[in-house]
């Protein structure tokens, strides 16, 4: 990866996060501001009208303490997704999605759901399941803070408080299982430094010209033709003497 492919890589993993955070807002703003109420197009379950909600829901929200609970986890866990998974972030959400919410319409009481909460458990699940299936370590590290940081929301997946749209939560948790199993042979390979390539040849490194077998700096090698400059050295000694 060149500086700038890099530079790309860095800024839209954070450049899309922010844009998902402020999608949400921006609706919810919308909202107030003009006195609208887009709750009719979150998902209403097994209506043919309902199933607009599958893609319109995960950016409405009922309240603001609605939207700011899903603002933080929803930054941490996209921007996790598209750093470690870049290759398929967009079909995990696009797809998660649609998944996800189309799981809900079929399982969800008469009621509109709304919220990008569904989302959120998409993501948890995900990320947590396939850090276990690749077995890498720094996948595996990322599975276990996930479950540090949310492990507690599972028990929103289950119908214990009124009010809450279990079943779009238990969607995106079934959902991304269903995702890590699917794209389990799409591990992320962690960076390679040209020192670390298969291809590398230390003797055509400029840099490591400079140090011999045993690790020892050494000056570099002088052209034919070139002439060292002289160096004067004063000594105490001389200085005392007046010379």
């Amino acid at each position: 990866m060149d500086n700038q492919d890099h530079f790309k890589f860095s800024t839209g993993v954070v450049a899309y996060p922010i844009f998902f955070v402020l999608t949400i807002w921006l609706v919810f703003w919308f909202e107030v501001r003009f006195g609208y109420n887009f709750s009719k197009y979150g998902i209403y379950p097994k209506t043919l009208s309902g199933l607009k909600g599958v893609v319109f829901s995960p950016f409405i929200h009922g309240s603001i303490q609605h939207l700011y609970h899903n603002t933080i986890p929803l930054f941490v866990l996209s921007m996790a997704l598209f750093y470690f998974y870049r290759n398929i972030a967009w079909k995990v959400l696009i797809f998660g999605i649609m998944v996800s919410g189309f799981l809900t319409w079929s399982i969800g009481r008469p009621s509109y759901h709304i919220g990008a909460s569904g989302l959120i458990y998409l993501l948890v699940s995900f990320i947590f399941f396939k850090g276990v299936f690749a077995k890498h370590y720094r996948l595996i590290a990322l599975s276990l803070l996930v479950v540090f940081l949310y492990g507690s929301m599972i028990w929103y997946a289950l119908p214990l408080e009124e009010g809450v749209s279990w079943e779009g939560h238990l969607s995106g948790l079934i959902t991304g299982f269903l995702f890590a199993l699917f794209f389990r042979k799409a591990i992320a390979k962690p960076k390679k430094y040209v020192w670390e390539q298969k291809d590398f040849n230390a003797a055509d490194d400029p840099f490591l010209k400079h140090f011999d077998e045993n690790g020892n700096f050494i000056e570099s090698l002088q052209d034919e033709g070139d002439e060292l400059p002289s160096v004067n050295y004063i000594h105490k000694k001389h200085l005392e003497d007046g010379n």
